[in-house]
């Protein structure tokens, strides 16, 4: 099973993104928002930290399910106001890779637990 990615003419190509995905009718998987908490639950110190466990979380969500990174078709980003954007998308890159895939970074006022600077869901198929 495979999803297209959209990269209009007249939009910029980014190589970290794309801006839209096609996926083929399939069961999907909705990624509840993981922190960068590790399995004890504890939050994890700094947003480089935060990111990549966050995105550990997803991952080991989507094995749960079946699926794969290679089948996300939306990641959103949360981000506390005021933390080094490109510090917690490197830490996140270097879990998640070069995968390509509709991705929305929002800034927020913080999140329902203290201490967390990052969350991070997702949407994927899972494959027949």
């Amino acid at each position: 099973m495979q999803t297209t990615h959209l990269d209009p003419e007249e939009l910029y190509r980014s190589p970290a993104f794309t801006q839209g995905v096609i996926a083929p009718a399939a069961r999907t998987v909705y990624v509840g928002g993981q922190l960068g908490t590790d399995s004890t639950g504890q939050v994890l110190d700094g947003v480089e930290a935060q990111s990549a466990q966050a995105m550990r979380n997803v991952l080991s969500v989507l094995a749960a399910a079946g699926t794969g990174p290679e089948h996300v078709v939306k990641l959103n980003i949360y981000l506390v106001n005021g933390v080094d954007a490109q510090a917690g998308y490197a830490a996140t890159r270097s879990v998640w890779g070069d995968r390509r895939t509709a991705v929305t970074v929002v800034s927020t006022a913080g999140h329902g637990r203290p201490g967390a600077l990052v969350e991070i869901d997702a949407i994927a198929i899972i494959p027949d």
